[in-house]
């Protein structure tokens, strides 16, 4: 699959919240870079990240804006609006860096508008 695919796929999937196939999407040593978090390594620590960010926004949507693929990079624009758990609603705008690796996504590194929202 090529890096554009599997970019698409990385949204489409976080809004299904299909955590079965995400989790098959990501290389065993993927790393993720999120704001105010340190580096969370490792397939296992990737998949409970995003367990307990859904738990924090019961309803959360990404709409992609564009993209930018070179090869094995993807710069996706983002924007994103849901519901908090606390039921504030909840958007932000952003970038996430993603790099594949053997038709895995191998590094994830998000960028906020707005980190103090989170």
């Amino acid at each position: 699959m090529e890096s554009q695919s599997i970019a698409s796929l990385f949204f489409d999937l976080l809004n299904q919240r299909d955590m079965t196939t995400f989790e098959n999407l990501l290389a065993e040593n993927v790393q993720l870079y999120f704001p105010k978090t340190k580096p969370l390594l490792g397939k296992e620590r990737v998949i409970r990240f995003f367990s307990i960010l859904f738990k924090r926004f019961p309803k959360l949507e990404f709409k992609v804006e564009g993209n930018v693929v070179q090869g094995p990079k993807a710069v996706v624009h983002w924007t994103n609006r849901g519901m908090r758990k606390d039921q504030e609603p909840y958007n932000n705008e952003g970038v996430t860096w993603l790099e594949i690796k053997d038709g895995k996504v191998a590094l994830i590194s998000d960028f906020f508008k707005d980190t103090g929202k989170f």
